[in-house]
């Protein structure tokens, strides 16, 4: 099968629509492998790098397969940090959006009561962290029986992490006519292990890595002595005066000191490691995603799990000690397509890593000199033209698919003995409006959430002010997140 466009495959109108709006078109080699395979209900073993687009190599035949109706999650999906699953479960969304796929993350360091009481909902996909799956798992509150489709995203580092037990109590549990997809950067012998013990003859599907970081990012290299390399970020950060731009250094102190001096210096930036605690680390993300800042400086946490579509320059302050880390803090930048920049600062004691990197990556990283000072003092105009504007963020997938998408706050719910039916029956009456306009519906207790599509959310919102739903009275307004 030679697909090399979504449209070419068998998929229904309401994902197609949402891989319109997503703005994916041409397939990444590895979408090119799983699609047909995993429409096809094949255990699968991908060795990929990360930024090659395989969550949407396995997000979208999930999303295609799931049955809406049913209330039971059918498919989970682990990954090694929060971060990651809450990316994951974006994407999920994302993709699924039109069909109204309810993804959700579970993981630690967030009260477990909020995550049990939104699992009694129906719920399609699961996406979580190893140790709060088996949590949930061992306490009753995710259900196992339906899941047909079992994937484990970036598996080399969640055995890197430990949690090969908590993997192993996981697939026990899980129902034996699953579909298992494993997706690793690196394929250890662990990695193998587990898949021939608890898959049915998978098939390998093996993407080169020097494929993924050679055709759209520029790698640069520049040697530079310890002491030097602040006043080295300030002269390249103008002459390259990128739109967004993420800073890797190898511990959270560096990242702390780093910070400090960019900030002294005005510049609109943030930081990341993992001594901050989770809501401040998902609040930076956002922050990043929606263009509130140009930089962020960050350790290798950040390498994982930010699916920016513009970040356009990724400079390693400080060259990463694994190899592996070189590719995931590069595929940052030249994501979906675009054209990115990757600058490393190597001190002279630092040959043996760059080394170990370009054998790896399967090519040698060209040195550049450090910008000269008249090029930084023409740049500084431009540069702080720039900085003083806020960040566009013209590719942020999910502002593009929630842009006409209103979500609506009903206070009614399952004590006044409402349903899902009732709520898109009486919207669908509306005069403009039918069943197609309407998005997930999550019912509580007391109150109910409903998205409508479409840029309806406006005429719903007015005619539901005095629309009753079952003769019952419901106040409405817009949610406030």
């Amino acid at each position: 099968m030679t697909e090399s466009n979504f449209k070419e495959f068998p998929l229904s109108e309401e994902i197609k629509r949402a891989l319109t709006v997503l703005k994916y078109e041409t397939l990444t080699e590895v979408q090119r492998e799983v699609l047909p395979k995993a429409l096809n209900n094949q255990d699968l073993v991908v060795k990929s790098q990360t930024g090659s687009g395989k969550t949407a190599s396995f997000g979208i035949p999930i999303c295609e397969m799931i049955e809406w109706e049913e209330k039971k999650p059918q498919a989970l999906i682990l990954t090694p940090t929060r971060e990651l699953a809450v990316q994951v479960r974006e994407d999920l969304t994302n993709i699924g959006r039109f069909k109204r796929i309810k993804a959700m993350a579970v993981y630690g360091k967030e009260p477990f009561s909020k995550q049990k009481e939104e699992l009694k909902h129906k719920t399609h996909v699961v996406v979580g962290t190893p140790g709060r799956v088996v949590d949930h798992i061992e306490r009753g509150t995710l259900p196992l029986d339906n899941i047909k489709y079992f994937i484990i995203d970036e598996t080399d580092e969640m055995l890197n992490m430990g949690f090969i037990d908590e993997v192993e109590t996981i697939i026990k549990e899980l129902p034996s006519n699953r579909v298992t997809m494993v997706f690793s950067a690196t394929l250890p012998k662990d990695v193998e292990n587990l898949c021939h013990q608890y898959m049915k003859n998978p098939i390998h599907i093996e993407i080169n890595a020097n494929q993924i970081t050679t055709n759209t990012i520029e790698h640069r290299l520049i040697e530079v002595k310890e002491e030097e390399k602040i006043s080295l970020l300030k002269d390249v950060t103008v002459v390259e005066n990128p739109d967004s731009c993420i800073i890797f250094c190898r511990t959270k102190e560096h990242v702390d000191s780093v910070f400090k001096d960019l900030e002294e210096a005005n510049y609109a930036c943030e930081k990341l490691h993992g001594g901050l605690d989770q809501e401040d680390r998902f609040a930076v993300m956002d922050g990043f995603k929606f263009g509130n800042f140009r930089y962020l400086v960050a350790t290798d946490v950040a390498a994982r799990g930010i699916d920016i579509d513009n970040v356009t320059l990724v400079i390693n302050y400080d060259v990463p000690m694994e190899k592996e880390s070189y590719v995931h803090r590069t595929g940052r930048t030249g994501r979906a397509g675009n054209k990115g920049r990757a600058i490393t600062f190597a001190t002279p004691f630092e040959g043996k890593f760059i080394k170990a990197i370009e054998n790896y990556i399967g090519f040698d990283i060209q040195t550049m000199e450090a910008p000269l000072q008249e090029d930084v003092a023409k740049g500084k105009a431009a540069f702080e033209e720039k900085m003083n504007g806020r960040r566009l963020v013209k590719n942020n997938k999910t502002a593009r698919i929630n842009k006409d998408i209103m979500k609506l706050h009903f206070n009614g719910g399952k004590k006044k003995k409402l349903r899902a039916v009732d709520f898109v029956g009486t919207i669908a009456k509306i005069p403009g409006v039918t069943a197609d306009d309407i998005g997930i519906i999550t019912i509580q207790e007391q109150l109910t959430y409903v998205d409508i599509l479409n840029g309806k959310g406006s005429l719903v919102l007015q005619a539901m002010e005095t629309t009753t739903i079952k003769g019952k009275k419901v106040k409405v307004s817009k949610a406030i997140k």
